[in-house]
């Protein structure tokens, strides 16, 4: 869609303006974030042998990296049902099938654009209204999800501190992590939910100027939330998403399989918590170094050897975070190409 330019082309030079300072934000956060964990990696290095890594890395199991790449298939399908639940709670009937795609494209946009989860959330609502879903019941859904996910989140994230604790291995600093993960798990929720309470007051309404934000305002203005219905779905979909967290798990314990480990299931299930929580409290975009090196520490405390506790979070995260890249790009492109065609 042209902009019509009425003031002797300052209009664009001002849209402009935003729309680059939010290419280098990103291109910044990204660059900060490999640094890091480039850092994080030369560190490992220094306290172990580099031929150990290549070693490990060189002769990692295709049986079980295949595996890993098989449970990381799955947590589509629940991430897909988490969607799909709340829906059919609401006599809508969407594909379940084409819901898969729109979670990859989510996770790319998430990922390429570090918003918050707001790009991703966008993306997702244009998706299900191209599919024939209402905004207000595509919003009310995400919003269920969002709930049902920091349930979840908590509730894996206290099994893993009771695990700690039975292993006597809880410190100080994992408790402050702890705590300002509890922050955040309550705050981000309150939050959102009060949004839509207040969103007609400023600076809601300077926001509501922004096009990509004005359709998620809108969307969230006309979500209808119905809580004394909604308990079934909510329990179905942090079942649900609490099933991507140990599945998310098991894709680090069969790396760990992988390159010759003999650690348990528990062993990876509470080393990627630690991780998950240091990289959502932890200032790095997108978790990248905060992530590995809290794996890598949770993992060397649990009795891993430092250069197998490094190479096996980085298979890990090469499943999780890298290998969706292309797919994701091209689902999201397809994404938005089709809400465009929707529009016109």
């Amino acid at each position: 869609m042209s902009i019509r330019n009425t003031s002797s082309g300052t209009e664009p030079a001002k849209l402009e303006r935003p729309a680059a300072a939010a290419s280098w934000r990103t291109r910044l956060s990204w660059l900060s974030g490999l640094l890091v964990l480039a850092a994080v990696v030369t560190v490992a290095l220094h306290f172990t042998e580099l031929e150990r890594f290549v070693e490990l890395a060189r002769n990692a199991h295709p049986a079980w990296l295949l595996g890993g790449l098989a449970l990381q298939s799955v947590t589509y399908f629940a991430a897909a049902g988490v969607w799909w639940v709340p829906l059919r709670r609401r006599t809508q009937h969407p594909s379940y099938l084409s819901l898969i795609p729109m979670g990859l494209a989510k996770l790319f946009t998430d990922q390429a654009l570090p918003t918050g989860g707001i790009g991703g959330t966008i993306l997702v609502v244009q998706g299900l209204v191209r599919r024939r879903v209402p905004s207000g019941i595509a919003m009310s859904t995400l919003l269920l999800g969002m709930t049902s996910y920091y349930t979840a989140y908590a509730v894996a994230v206290a099994a893993a501190l009771a695990r700690m604790h039975s292993e006597g291995l809880l410190d100080g600093a994992v408790l402050a992590g702890a705590a300002g993960f509890a922050c955040i798990v309550v705050a981000v929720p309150v939050a959102v939910l009060s949004m839509r309470r207040f969103m007609h007051r400023w600076p809601f309404t300077l926001a509501a100027r922004i096009p990509a934000l004005t359709v998620l305002l809108e969307a969230m203005h006309e979500a209808r939330l119905q809580p004394r219905h909604d308990w079934a779905p909510f329990l179905a979909s942090a079942a649900l998403q609490l099933g991507v967290f140990a599945l998310d798990a098991a894709t680090l314990w069969v790396a760990l399989r992988a390159v010759g480990s003999g650690a348990s299931p528990t062993v990876a299930f509470v080393a990627f918590m630690l991780a998950s929580v240091a990289a959502t409290i932890g200032p790095m975009p997108l978790g990248l170094g905060t992530f590995e090196a809290a794996s890598v520490a949770a993992l060397h405390l649990q009795g891993q050897p430092l250069a197998v506790a490094l190479t096996a979070t980085l298979l890990l995260r090469g499943m999780t975070f890298w290998l969706p890249m292309l797919p994701g790009l091209i689902l999201a492109r397809r994404e938005v190409a089709g809400h465009k065609d929707t529009a016109r």
